[in-house]
């Protein structure tokens, strides 16, 4: 899951999104790259008419009365989450009945958030009971003020996803392929747009098959239905959540891959009766104002240019996927310690610091282990024979 949200991340800065032609028509279109399309710490409405600013008053106002609110984020942004929580308590000072839900837990742990919200956990425990660090992986501490300001208020949290099981059995076998105690589990999803197919194609061929990748190939369709499930599970828990106190706002955090264009979850909401649901995007200096027409989100608000990241906290940049006997590397990140370190596309790690990883989230905590300065060696599996590489993170500043 985790593996597919950075995916569709990646693809959203790289790849030109095809619209529909109901956006294509939009009277009105953004300023052009390069220009300030949205002033930090503005909101952006984008309306059917014009694209234009709006008071955050008038906006949030308006807004709480919507039966769902959606907000978007880049999974590993720090002001992506400050965003998220300034949103939150808005809408709440609005409209204080409120359920939040988050694409982070899996529905297994919904005890276990209820038990957060109660006041009968501490931080670690809420983490370790829900094995955040295996389901999840990004820094907890983005996460953690959202979490908190849901358990002072006890607005009941609500788990979106599907356990990792479901998710990879969808990949590899396609959902008619599952046995029918698993589809009861969440239903068929409706089906896409031609411009989200479209979209998820490109992101499939630029990581996957590059120039072979075909429509009809079983490992897109199967790629494609897997996000459709992937949707369709939140849009369904935050439907649940609707009906089940239908005076509340059903505020929903997830990545914006599945919000943008109203392509995935509010698509899939609609198809369950929920004919309102509204999207609210955090936009960054860089991002390409075409993007910014009628429908790909109900507003964007600005943000200021990123601060230089943490150079103390390890990474590789890799993209990585689990795999049969490691976890394969899909993409990695130009000039960053995993290719300075001759890590290929393609390459499957079969071990890392001495440990066999079976997912993703194992390699993110064998680096999040390493200190400033050390080497981390690791072995893959390339063309038939095994590789031994080290990575080598640098010293800590001065």
């Amino acid at each position: 899951m985790r593996t597919r949200a950075l995916i569709l991340a990646a693809a959203a800065a790289a790849v030109v999104l095809l619209l529909s032609p109901a956006l294509r028509s939009a009277p009105e279109a953004a300023p052009a790259s390069g220009q300030a399309c949205v002033a930090p710490a503005r909101w952006l409405s984008l309306q059917e008419n014009a694209i234009r600013e709006e008071g955050a008053d008038a906006l949030l106002a308006r807004l709480a009365g919507r039966p769902v609110v959606l907000l978007g984020e880049g999974h590993d942004i720090p002001e992506h989450h400050r965003w998220q929580l300034h949103t939150v308590a808005a809408l709440h000072a609005r409209q204080p009945r409120m359920v939040m839900a988050f694409e982070m837990f899996p529905r297994g742990v919904q005890p276990v958030l209820d038990r957060w919200v109660r006041g009968e956990l501490s931080e670690a425990e809420l983490l370790r009971a829900t094995e955040w660090q295996r389901n999840w992986g990004y820094d907890a501490q983005m996460y953690l003020p959202l979490f908190h300001f849901a358990r002072m208020h006890r607005i009941p949290m609500v788990a979106l996803n599907v356990d990792r099981d479901f998710s990879r059995a969808v990949g590899e076998k396609g959902y008619d392929a599952l046995p029918p105690e698993w589809r009861a589990e969440v239903g068929r999803p409706a089906p896409p747009q031609p411009a989200y197919e479209e979209f998820l194609f490109a992101s499939f061929a630029q990581h996957g098959a590059g120039e072979r990748a075909r429509r009809d190939d079983p490992a897109f369709r199967r790629f494609l239905e897997a996000q459709q499930v992937w949707d369709r599970a939140m849009a369904e828990r935050i439907a649940t959540a609707r009906a089940s106190d239908p005076a509340a706002l059903v505020v929903g955090i997830m990545g914006t891959g599945h919000l943008m264009n109203g392509w995935g979850v509010p698509h899939q909401l609609r198809a369950l009766g929920v004919a309102d649901p509204a999207v609210l995007l955090p936009w960054e200096p860089e991002n390409d104002c075409q993007r910014l027409r009628p429908g790909y989100a109900d507003a964007v608000f600005g943000l200021a240019a990123r601060e230089e990241p943490d150079a103390a906290r390890p990474r590789l940049g890799l993209w990585l996927a689990a795999a049969s006997g490691g976890v394969q590397i899909r993409r990695i990140e130009k000039g960053g310690l995993g290719e300075q370190a001759g890590l290929r596309v393609g390459d499957l790690l079969v071990e890392i610091a001495g440990r066999a990883p079976a997912e993703p989230a194992d390699v993110s905590e064998a680096v999040q282990r390493q200190a400033p300065g050390t080497w981390l060696p690791l072995k893959v599996r390339r063309d038939g024979r095994t590789v031994e590489v080290i990575a080598r993170f640098p010293p800590a500043a001065p």
